[in-house]
């Protein structure tokens, strides 16, 4: 079943050492994390202790970007949203980006420098 738009669907941990996250969240809370098949070695998937399902990831970056720990909010239109992210008083950091498979993100900020992530699913 699809989440319903407007809503938290995801989360993402953002990290330079993906095998320290993975170890710190594993033993923490017993999360599992595989590869992205989508993403080659730049993104991982990490599912609950009782799950198969991902409920979120871990995004390998560099010293370019900032580690993070996101919540993604499933909306039906990235850069109209982004649009009144900004209107609102908030700022955009990665604007709307297509990855391979179809799904559209961008990273935001808001009003008080909060980071979080907007993203329209893949098409089925």
């Amino acid at each position: 079943m699809a989440p319903e738009f407007d809503t938290v669907a995801w989360f993402q941990i953002g990290t330079a050492d993906a095998a320290t996250a993975q170890r710190f969240y594993g033993e923490l809370f017993g999360w599992g994390v595989r590869a992205d098949p989508g993403s080659g070695a730049e993104y991982d998937l990490i599912t609950y202790a009782d799950s198969q399902i991902p409920s979120g990831g871990l995004a390998h970056i560099d010293d370019s970007d900032t580690p993070h720990a996101m919540f993604c909010v499933v909306v039906r239109d990235v850069a109209a949203t982004s649009d009144r992210a900004v209107a609102l008083g908030g700022k955009v950091l990665t604007p709307a980006t297509s990855t391979a498979d179809g799904l559209v993100f961008a990273h935001l900020l808001d009003g008080e420098g909060n980071r979080f992530m907007v993203f329209t699913p893949a098409p089925a």
